[in-house]
């Protein structure tokens, strides 16, 4: 599949992008050539944001490129995004940019993005030159992650299934030296009876992929990410509409993925596992019904009140799996309840943690990489809401309130042990293209959970170096 081309090196060739916002555009039309600000008048550039002019030099030849920006905190860190689709063939180089040099060469990686499985979509010609003092490999190395998690998403089912995902965690892992253990067959109905369940109907066989990498004697870390390849609802059937999009209920597995080569990408100090549940909720004689009481791993047995709320069943045992280790940090990634979208709508993932230090340090750390979450409340009293009659807990509440809430709050049942865990529910779609973030598959908090794990691994790491 077509991929995005790397930044380059310094060259004094490049075409300079001049970023200006309405303030600060008079003393840079002062400031041009006079053939070029003539230029700019003429054509009616104005300084607003996401305009953009190409400026002639004298012998014809395009000279510079003027970008309107906005400055102040309603900037967009990836307005640059907007640029590699407007530009014509060649190389640039950024001036002037308000904002934050690695996002905005980050947004450009990422604008450039194409999925051409199908039909070949060719890729922007315009090429950038990374700005000073930005960590290029870096940046470089992340897009490249996104890339392919959002490759994972915006295959169909019938070309992804349980197995296509094993296939891209061990391709995954062999690049990094990772081991990989599958679990499947017996074994998955014996020890993870909730994943077995959910995935028994399809002919494509449920599996929980086991990816772990690292010096077992550091700081335990365990990404969990839910993997339905399609969602059909089970018994309790969608409508067909709300089944369109149902290839992307495993951009959880993708996103925990993208994370996991960015962390490996690295070589970020920390044991890393990643565990991903991997099932097709699919409907035949064999399916789960609804009334159904199911055990897990954990041992808490669970009545079934709606077979389409099968992705926290799955999450449930790979959590039990992970809380066993008492890691750290647990992080679980799901395209889990609608209530989440309705009350954030599609571009902002719900966070739910009961550690009020971390909620802030990943809130703040999401607004610095660009890649946004929002708390909301793992509100205790709501959990009677599952309670059942016949079994320790059910799967939904069977009313229309605080959906996202109570998923959670089942969730937390079975990561007990872990230091702290953090439930994301997310969209795992760009509805349209915006800068940095093309129309299709999206890896939301990937960025975020790598650039939080950074921070606290990789900073420490550092400081007792220097001790």
């Amino acid at each position: 599949m077509p991929r995005v081309t790397t930044l380059l090196p310094a060259t004094e060739d490049a075409i300079p992008i001049l970023c200006v916002d309405a303030a600060g555009w008079p003393s840079v039309a002062a400031a041009l050539p006079p053939l070029a600000a003539a230029f700019a008048t003429a054509t009616g550039f104005e300084a607003k944001p996401g305009r953009t002019a190409l400026l002639p030099g004298p012998d014809g030849a395009l000279a510079c490129v003027l970008f309107g920006v906005e400055a102040g905190d309603r900037a967009d860190p990836f307005a640059v995004g907007r640029l590699p689709d407007a530009l014509p063939e060649g190389t640039y180089r950024l001036e002037s940019l308000p904002g934050d040099p690695a996002l905005a060469a980050l947004a450009w990686r990422l604008s450039g993005y194409r999925f051409g499985r199908y039909r070949e979509k060719p890729a922007p010609k315009a090429r950038l030159v990374a700005p000073e003092g930005i960590d290029a490999a870096e940046i470089d190395r992340i897009a490249a992650a996104v890339a392919a998690g959002r490759d994972l998403v915006n295959t169909p089912a019938n070309d992804l299934g349980p197995a296509e995902i094993e296939a891209a965690a061990r391709a995954l892992a062999a690049r990094f030296g990772a081991a990989v253990t599958v679990v499947s067959g017996q074994a998955l109905d014996e020890g993870f009876p909730l994943i077995a369940a959910v995935g028994r109907a399809s002919p494509r066989a449920p599996r929980l992929i086991d990816l772990t990498w690292g010096d077992s004697g550091a700081p335990r870390v365990t990404l969990v990410g839910k993997g339905v390849v399609f969602d059909t609802g089970g018994l309790d059937i969608k409508p067909s509409a709300a089944m369109l999009l149902m290839k992307k209920d495993m951009a959880g597995a993708a996103v925990a993925l993208a994370a996991a080569e960015m962390v490996m990408g690295a070589g970020l100090p920390i044991r890393l596992r990643v565990l991903v549940p991997t099932v097709e909720n699919a409907i035949a004689g064999d399916a789960f019904r609804p009334g159904d009481v199911l055990a897990s791993r954990k041992g808490l047995t669970v009545e079934i009140g709606n077979t389409d709320a099968e992705g926290r069943l799955i999450l449930a045992d790979a959590l039990a799996l992970a809380d066993e280790e008492a890691p750290e940090l647990v992080f679980d990634f799901a395209t889990l309840t609608g209530a989440a979208r309705v009350a954030l709508g599609p571009d902002l993932p719900a966070l739910f943690t009961e550690d009020d230090g971390l909620a802030a340090e990943l809130t703040e750390t999401g607004l610095a990489v660009n890649d946004p979450v929002w708390r909301m409340p793992l509100w205790a009293p709501y959990g009677s809401l599952l309670e059942s009659k016949v079994a320790d807990i059910n799967n939904v509440s069977g009313g229309p309130f605080a959906g996202a809430v109570t998923a959670a709050l089942f969730l937390r049942r079975f990561a007990p042990a872990a230091k702290a865990h953090i439930h994301l529910d997310l969209y795992g779609w760009n509805p349209s293209t915006k800068p940095g973030r093309p129309e299709g598959g999206e890896v939301q908090t990937a960025r975020l959970v790598y650039a939080l794990l950074k921070r606290r691994y990789a900073v420490a790491r550092d400081a007792r170096s220097a001790s």
